[in-house]
């Protein structure tokens, strides 16, 4: 058996086996070793005990609050947009698409700017809400404004995609027994996607929690008001290395189990569809 294995004519399988091996390997360790280091640089006792500074569960609490507050809006207004527009055919229908998408590709910095020019004190919008004395720009408000304008996209295209996906038939056998169109979107269409709706959540969620460019743009960076977890990483480079260090990991955690989460509900989305 060893004679046979290796004859020439095995030498171009057993390279493709080898070869495939070492790529998998390089990719896995290029992507793999930079995250593993954040944990290497510290230790158990430093990292609780970093978890306590007040720069740090700052930082957790606003990034986490104002995360929930972008999706809770993401969710409720875009799902039955995304709905009444994947349901519906317009003029400009093809712009519209282009424009959800648009902040995936659009750097976060010139999103900032954009948000910053359109709702800041001397904004297009922004000079007359501040005749009012609203102000919006450097604000916690404006953390949720950037962090839904760059996070929304995630969460419309997959509700899009699902809604463009259902069998019409399902919903228009509950309007012939006399369901209004509310009663069937939310009693069939969002039973049937929900899986895949969770799923996209999660991910906007997650992006939400990562935003940086458009926030220190827009939000700037002030402690306890608009520095979210990203921006006190930022600090911390060039002050306290260990909070910067500690709030490091703990978006990896959090990103970590929110990748999890998504390929849990996407996995039951696929059994049981």
């Amino acid at each position: 058996m060893s004679r046979s294995f290796i004859r020439p004519a095995n030498y171009p399988r057993t390279l493709t086996v080898i070869g495939a091996a070492v790529l998998v390997i390089s990719v896995t360790l290029y992507l793999a070793l930079p995250v593993a280091s954040l944990f290497f640089r510290t230790t158990p006792d430093l990292f609780i005990s970093s978890l306590f500074d007040p720069g740090v569960t700052s930082a957790l609490l606003l990034s986490l609050t104002t995360s929930g507050i972008s999706l809770g809006i993401v969710i409720l207004v875009g799902t039955p947009f995304a709905y009444v527009h994947c349901r519906n055919t317009y003029p400009g229908k093809m712009v519209v698409d282009t424009l959800i998408d648009l902040p995936l590709v659009l750097p976060p910095a010139v999103a900032g700017m954009a948000l910053l020019v359109l709702y800041g004190r001397a904004g297009l919008i922004g000079r007359y809400l501040n005749i009012f004395g609203i102000t919006l720009a450097f604000t916690t408000v404006a953390v949720i404004m950037a962090q839904i304008f760059v996070a929304s996209p995630f969460y419309l295209r997959q509700a899009k995609s699902l809604f463009e996906q259902l069998d019409p038939a399902y919903e228009q056998t509950a309007r012939t027994l006399g369901a209004s169109p509310v009663r069937v979107f939310a009693t069939i269409t969002i039973p049937l996607t929900a899986s895949g709706l969770v799923s996209g959540a999660v991910m906007t969620f997650g992006r939400a929690l990562g935003e940086f460019g458009a926030t220190i743009m827009f939000a700037g960076n002030l402690p306890g008001v608009t520095q979210t977890m990203p921006l006190a990483v930022y600090v911390g480079l060039e002050g306290n290395f260990n909070t910067g260090l500690t709030i490091s990991i703990l978006l990896v955690l959090i990103s970590f189990i929110i990748m999890i989460a998504m390929r849990i509900l996407t996995t039951r989305g696929v059994r049981y569809a």
